[in-house]
């Protein structure tokens, strides 16, 4: 009894100390689910067939590609309620709705309590009935266990962001959820643009971006803090579309289209998976709307060949070990991120730094030049109130290139990883980032390591 006791143990220290990647967009597709839509002629829906899943096959590609863990989600399409008086053929049939989204929840426990460790699931809901939303929601986090909740862009219909799921997300926000959106067909939709460009192809990363800024518009994640929203495919549009809502908010609000906005408080909530498109280029466009503890991998089984998905991550692990500026956030965005979004760890993550503790930046900035003397007011402004408050801040100092004035390099050093973290969390700093979103063409923030900290720290020591 003893040996196998020693074994297990010796078993389960190296499971852990082999860090597995963890896998934040995966699909889970059940018989029942098929079935259902199958009768209701619904098939292809999102216009694209349905892949074929089990367990045994996703198993085998993650041990395959190294995935220890994967979040399993439904996918579209989503299942409807029967049809009310003078809905059409918008709504399901009578098999639909609560009890085939009831026997997915409870599948994807049982494949959760089958492989420990394995497999974590965030739960669907009946929308667009919100009653039957809330109700799902307590079961399937208080019951089954699940790790959180999974919510696509519209129902029917009903898009999140509607004044009438307030109901549903102050339920989650109670319960601290973490959310997982997935873009599912436009409602209503043009069937002659789904046969010209499949939806996947674009509409996806519209319905995505149309779904997390009617949420931002309301303040939707602002008002309801607790929640953590991860938005799928490298945040689809927001990159390009987050600063021209900033850009046009004053407007709008002149003409009381919308009310003020809580810019700062509402990102925070968001994190971002890397399914899709990823590239270094990629993820540096991410960073100029978010931090690399909100960036995510996900893979898109079971929609994606595993072939692709097995060569896709090789790539990514490739280039997060070879880009300078990359290198820092490699375990982060791979897993550390996903275990502590997902409570499986209670180290918030953070940057790795040089061995001697310090964080040596050189920030490489292009600025629309419209923007310039705008974005020098804020980069004096938020470098000046660093130095003189942050005792963490060592160096803030901004350089204009002397051939083209629209770039600029910040040469940026902080005393720790905790002093960089206080830092990222200052009213200054938030002042700069979202003030400047819109001005920013182009951001690079390589991490440096100090070829002699000796002499570094002489040259600090000599202006005391």
């Amino acid at each position: 009894m003893l040996l196998q006791l020693a074994l297990s143990m010796t078993i389960a220290t190296t499971k852990i100390s082999a860090q597995g990647l963890v896998d934040v967009h995966s699909h889970i597709i059940t018989p029942e689910l098929v079935s259902s839509l199958e009768n209701e002629g619904r098939l292809m829906d999102e216009g694209f067939p349905l892949p074929k899943y089990n367990v045994e096959s996703h198993l085998k590609w993650m041990d395959e590609a190294g995935v220890e863990t994967s979040v399993l989600t439904l996918a579209g399409p989503h299942p409807l309620p029967p049809s009310p008086k003078g809905e059409g053929e918008a709504f399901g049939g009578k098999e639909s709705g609560c009890d085939v989204i009831r026997q997915c929840n409870e599948a994807a426990a049982r494949i959760k309590r089958e492989h420990p460790g394995r497999f974590l699931f965030c739960a669907a809901l009946p929308l667009p009935d919100v009653n039957d939303a809330v109700r799902e929601a307590i079961y399937a986090l208080d019951t089954l266990k699940a790790d959180g909740i999974k919510l696509a862009t519209n129902v029917g219909g009903q898009y999140l962001g509607a004044p009438e799921l307030d109901t549903l997300f102050s339920v989650l926000n109670e319960r601290r959820a973490v959310i997982i959106l997935h873009p599912h067909r436009p409602e209503p939709v043009n069937r002659q643009v789904m046969q010209q460009t499949p939806l996947a192809m674009q509409e996806y990363l519209s319905e995505t971006t149309r779904a997390v800024t009617n949420m931002i518009s309301r303040n939707v994640l602002a008002r309801y803090n607790n929640i953590k929203v991860v938005v799928p495919h490298c945040g689809a549009y927001l990159p390009l579309a987050i600063p021209r809502m900033k850009s046009l908010t004053p407007v709008m609000q002149a003409n009381k289209m919308v009310g003020e906005i809580d810019w700062e408080a509402n990102l925070r909530t968001l994190y971002y998976d890397l399914a899709g498109a990823h590239s270094p280029e990629v993820i540096r466009m991410m960073l100029t709307i978010t931090t690399p503890d909100h960036l995510l991998y996900g893979s898109d089984y079971p929609y994606v060949a595993p072939q692709v998905l097995t060569q896709s991550l090789a790539r990514m692990k490739d280039y997060l070990s070879k880009e300078p500026d990359l290198v820092p956030f490699k375990e982060m965005i791979l897993w550390k991120n996903a275990q502590w979004l997902f409570g499986q760890t209670a180290d918030k993550p953070t940057v790795n730094t040089n061995h001697e503790g310090m964080i040596v930046r050189l920030a490489e900035i292009e600025v629309y030049p419209q923007y310039l003397k705008e974005y020098l007011e804020y980069a004096n402004e938020v470098d000046r109130l660093s130095v003189e408050r942050e005792p963490g801040v060592i160096c803030l100092f901004p350089m204009q290139s002397a051939e083209d004035s629209t770039k600029i390099s910040i040469l940026e050093i902080y005393a720790s990883e905790e002093a960089y973290q206080q830092h990222l969390k200052t009213d200054h700093f938030q002042k700069y980032k979202q003030g400047t979103l819109h001005m920013v063409k182009d951001l690079k923030l390589p991490t440096m390591k100090p070829l002699d900290p000796e002499t570094m720290k002489l040259i600090f020591k000599k202006q005391r």
